[in-house]
């Protein structure tokens, strides 16, 4: 039933007897692959439709895949999901729980064990001699959170305090720094758990954690929002009920390799502290502008006010 409901719709991949599911790039292509394989042919089995991996190199490229129907499922990061909900037609339907039952996950700021950085404030104070890896423009734990919490915080802009800054993926955040060749990055929690899965070597034997930021909500899973209402359906309840059914033990263990317990229900009202993030950040870049006139400036800062205004008002009534 729900191949013949794939080949009527155009929301699905353009032969109809596929569907695209993206991955971020937190890390290589092929790590991401081996790791989800398994829950995609599951996946590929209850939809009775083809399900392909699709990656690009950076997250925007996940982001233009949704909007262009190019990708029909994808995991995003908050900060991700919030650019497809925006521009891609992106909707918000489960959020990942990781294997401790966190309800989220921290980002980080990282040296090597041995370096002569102890803390936030070593950094600033030799940034112009440091090389900083940091993370995609689109990433919630490698930019929109340490931007936020960390940098704006200190009133420090990387870009400017640095002697060389390189965005990369988180994977490849961790391994420059355990190979000297940045001097401190940003990572995230899930990203070590990952690296410890994968090599059997406890990362914080290798690093030093410098800063951490508050609990970040867990990474959003979004389809398009015009996927027949039935085919939403049963994605979600694949997800949400993926660990819990008779080939638990099985799917258990694919999720542990994910680093995940499993996956609850969510909305796009999960997206709302990365929004309150991004218009702080925007108010704060209106008010130190010197080029705009006075009533331009008034009026910007209104419509930020009044926007943050509406998204408070969002979480008080949840």
């Amino acid at each position: 039933m729900v191949a013949s409901g794939v080949v009527a719709m155009p929301a699905f991949a353009q032969d109809a007897k596929t569907m695209n599911i993206g991955f971020i790039s937190t890390e290589s292509s092929s790590n991401l692959k081996s790791a989800w394989q398994p829950l995609i042919d599951d996946l590929s089995k209850a939809l009775g439709v083809t399900v392909k991996p699709f990656f690009a190199s950076d997250y925007a490229g996940i982001i233009e895949g949704m909007r262009f129907n190019k990708v029909q499922i994808a995991w995003f990061g908050n900060k991700s999901a919030m650019e497809a909900v925006d521009r891609a037609n992106g909707e918000v339907f489960a959020s990942v729980i990781d294997k401790d039952g966190n309800p989220g996950y921290w980002s980080l700021l990282i040296v090597s064990k041995d370096s002569d950085l102890k803390s936030v404030e070593d950094v600033i104070k030799h940034g112009k001699e440091l090389s900083y890896g940091a993370g995609d423009p689109n990433s919630t734990s490698g930019t929109a959170v340490p931007g936020y919490y960390l940098w704006a915080a200190h009133k420090v802009e990387p870009k400017t305090l640095f002697k060389a800054v390189r965005a990369s993926n988180h994977e490849t955040n961790l391994l420059s720094v355990l190979n000297k060749q940045v001097d401190v990055a940003v990572n995230n929690t899930e990203n070590l758990e990952r690296y410890r899965i994968n090599t059997g070597k406890n990362p914080y034997d290798q690093i030093r954690v410098l800063w951490k930021s508050p609990l970040i909500p867990a990474d959003p899973m979004v389809y398009r929002k015009d996927l027949p209402a039935d085919v939403k359906k049963k994605i979600q309840t694949f997800f949400v009920n993926y660990g819990k059914g008779a080939d638990a033990a099985r799917e258990k263990e694919v999720l542990a390799k994910l680093t995940y317990q499993g996956f609850r229900p969510s909305t796009d009202a999960q997206l709302v502290p990365i929004r309150q993030i991004e218009l702080a950040k925007e108010k704060a870049r209106i008010e130190t502008d010197t080029t705009l006139a006075a009533a331009d400036k008034q009026k910007q800062l209104a419509d930020v006010t009044r926007r943050l205004a509406e998204l408070d008002k969002t979480v008080s009534t949840q």
